[in-house]
């Protein structure tokens, strides 16, 4: 069967001769459209033409093929892809060729035959494919072969600027296949050996004459088709010869033989010969692969009877309290989590954590646990004087989140803080006890707390404490049938899902990193589950209404395969708790146990429900309406309109403000009149508006104080205007300096 390119549309640069022509002709005969572009300059980079494009476009259509020209520098990247776009409608295929020399040995080399040849080879490779990328992952498809050389992988005289920017494309097109690899677009690299331009006065005349451009040519296009299945390769290609390169570490050796040891130049000196044998080499092909390879070469230093894998001084470190690290995000970062947890569109309350549109937009209650997580990371980077801990050997043992403030919000910045509250001899292992704090960074207000047990294994055994009084118990569940029982089967790619909330741990999605730490696959973030389990008792148990979980506890139990199925069993133990559970059902352990949800306390009988689901007591709204943030907003516009009394004569309107509470029912109106000399500001709804503005208390506030912008307010359905829409634009001197309204 022939490999054919119907319906594909490829880009190649440096097309008007030599390598790039050869293979803007093979895809075109094979059913390719092709853009061929080429700036018509010198081999040295100098002037413009579009006679050399032209004429391969002309080859290309007497054979009855299709293709256009472009005549653009690969610096303008976009305009490259966009002669694709206008002409065929889509792009499958990059192929970066286009390349120019300034040969110099490094002494003599100057600014400018540096930075026109990266500009050329490197960021003109980075600014085709970042113009391409977009398309391709839309389509989830996509074909980019980068060109290196072997100048570029060994160096050579005379070629510092050109080896630097081939060595630049390696890097590049490695992080390209790993970033493309959801998205269906691979990416490699061609080292080709072949006459042309650039290598006519490099190659002796004899070895030129035998590298034909129409040799490489096939094995590019091949790079290029949809059943290739590398990313990630490095092919060298030669006048009919192919091949591939890898990377190859030597065994290397330790350079001391314990932890208490000193390394000194002198024992380098010594283990040289070992350190560059390559003899029984390994050969690493991930960043990770690689990282984890060498924690096993260092696992003999760790694995003595009188180490254990948490090392230093472990009483210094109980009462340790980090430097306050911060958690920007906005709704994207809240809709993320959802979907990571199992929110869904199909779900009766889907849209309200997944659509920053929806009038009741919320976050979850276990996204609490994502601004402190960077508390993790400091324990495992080393945060913590004399602790060291060997992340292959961390496991999350328990975990609480208590939502201090009523309402998580839903963009912001977000200031965190851990303690080291306890360190527990569990025999097997230590345990961690760690309380993370969350505040606004503004207000300063607690926003969440939560504590979190990481259990350390292998590195019990030191005589330590095995409890402590600032634990915060996990309670047994109850004996008889649940009274919610709520299925969710996870899917196969819901770790790697999860971790781009922030949890990257190798644990759960690298296979080599996994079998480390003792499982067969990589598995579940324990928190992952936990957040499911919370969002199905949302759902279920408080009828979609987060606002009414207070905290959440549970313990971690058996480690969850991608793919496998939840089922969260619940138990009504009065109003105000609800205890639960979580089962693998293929497996029929638990995951979770020991798990319980405070409520806040709302007295049913005093409840209104306001046809969305949503129960409030009717005092609710005016004990919110007497301590609201926005009060001293109005207070402050009342002493302006008396500083500045002309304002009337300039507006000459009414605005209704409606401030709303977390439950998204009004909790306080405001009157503005600047219609009716002197104008004036009340509290209540008064008379007919010309205006009227309805807007959450604290994102008011937020939207005075400059850090929330009114037009995306607006957008994202947090402010919303009913009226003459243009008179808001006169509230500006009223509200103060900071707004744009």
């Amino acid at each position: 069967m022939s490999i054919r390119f119907d319906n594909r549309v490829a880009v190649v640069t440096g097309a008007g001769g030599g390598l790039g022509k050869a293979y803007a002709l093979l895809l075109a005969s094979r059913g390719a459209s092709v853009v061929v572009n080429d700036l018509g300059g010198s081999r040295s980079g100098e002037g413009q033409s579009s006679k050399a494009a032209d004429e391969v476009v002309s080859e290309i259509r007497n054979k009855g093929g299709k293709a256009v020209a472009n005549y653009d520098s690969v610096e303008n990247g976009e305009a490259v892809i966009k002669t694709a776009l206008d002409n065929f409608g889509r792009i499958d295929i990059v192929i970066n060729n286009a390349g120019i020399l300034r040969d110099r040995s490094i002494a003599r080399t100057a600014d400018s035959d540096w930075d026109l040849v990266h500009r050329v080879h490197l960021r003109g490779a980075f600014q085709v494919t970042r113009a391409a990328w977009p398309h391709m992952k839309k389509q989830k498809y996509g074909r980019i072969v980068n060109t290196s050389s072997v100048a570029g992988i060994f160096g050579n005289f005379g070629q510092a600027n050109y080896s630097a920017a081939k060595a630049g494309l390696l890097g590049f097109t490695n992080t390209l296949a790993i970033e493309g690899e959801r998205s269906g677009i691979q990416a490699n690299i061609i080292v080709p050996m072949a006459a042309s331009r650039l290598t006519q006065d490099i190659l002796p005349p004899e070895l030129f004459d035998g590298l034909k451009p129409e040799l490489i040519a096939p094995v590019v296009a091949w790079m290029c088709h949809e059943d290739c299945p590398d990313t990630g390769s490095i092919i060298e290609a030669a006048g009919g010869w192919a091949g591939k390169y890898r990377w190859q570490r030597s065994q290397g050796t330790l350079l001391m033989d314990d932890l208490s040891e000193n390394i000194t130049p002198e024992r380098v000196r010594e283990r040289w010969a070992q350190i560059v044998d390559m003899q029984g080499g390994d050969f690493p092909t991930s960043n990770q692969g690689a990282t984890m390879d060498l924690v096993g070469k260092m696992e003999k230093l760790t694995s003595s009877p009188d180490s254990t894998q948490i090392q230093g001084d472990l009483m210094s470190a109980i009462g340790f309290k980090s430097q306050p690290f911060l958690y920007n995000f906005d709704h994207r970062d809240v809709i993320l989590y959802a979907l990571a947890v199992g929110a869904s569109t199909e779900n009766h309350h889907g849209l309200k954590y997944l659509y920053e549109g929806n009038p009741n937009f919320s976050a979850l209650p276990s996204f609490g646990v994502m601004p402190g997580f960077g508390s993790f990371v400091g324990l495992i980077n080393g945060d913590v004087p004399g602790l060291e801990i060997d992340l292959s050997k961390v496991l999350h043992g328990e975990q609480y989140t208590e939502m201090v403030s009523t309402r998580l919000p839903t963009e912001g910045s977000l200031e965190s803080t851990f303690q080291i509250q306890a360190i527990l001899d569990k025999g097997s292992g230590a345990v961690l006890l760690v309380e993370v704090l969350t505040k606004d960074q503004v207000t300063q207000e607690t926003i969440v707390k939560n504590q979190m047990s990481v259990f350390v294994v292998g590195s019990g055994g030191f005589n330590g404490p095995r409890s402590s009084e600032h634990l915060i118990p996990t309670e047994k569940n109850p004996s008889h049938a649940p009274d919610w029982e709520m299925t969710y089967q996870t899917n196969i790619d819901q770790a790697a899902l999860y971790r781009l909330c922030g949890d990257a741990n190798p644990l759960h999605i690298d296979p080599s990193f996994s079998g480390i730490s003792g499982f067969k696959k990589p598995i579940l973030h324990g928190l992952c589950s936990y957040g499911i389990a919370a969002r199905q008792i949302v759902d279920e148990v408080c009828q979609g209404d987060p606002g009414r979980v207070k905290a959440i506890k549970a313990r971690f139990a058996k480690p969850v395969i991608p793919g496998q199925t939840l089922v969260t069993k619940a138990w009504k133990i009065n109003n105000e708790k609800i205890s639960f559970s979580c089962v693998v059902k293929e497996t029929g352990q638990e995951c979770l146990n020991g798990g319980w949800i405070i409520l806040r306390s709302y007295q049913d009988d005093k409840q209104s429900d306001d046809g969305g689901g949503r129960k409030q007591s009717p005092d609710m709204e005016q004990k919110l309406g007497t301590t609201l943030k926005s009060d001293v907003v109005f207070q402050a516009m009342e002493r302006r309109l008396k500083a500045k009394p002309d304002m009337v004569n300039k507006v000459r309107a009414v605005f209704h403000w409606i401030i709303t509470n977390s439950q998204g029912k009004p909790a306080s109106h405001w009157t503005v009149d600047l219609k009716n000399t002197p104008g004036s500001i009340t509290q209540g709804a008064h008379g007919t508006p010309d205006c009227t503005l309805t807007i959450f208390d604290d994102d008011m506030v937020q939207m005075v104080e400059g850090n929330l912008k009114p037009q995306t307010a607006f957008m994202k359905g947090k402010l919303k205007v009913k009226g003459n829409i243009m008179l808001t634009q006169k509230l500006q001197d009223l509200i103060g300096d900071h707004s744009k309204l």
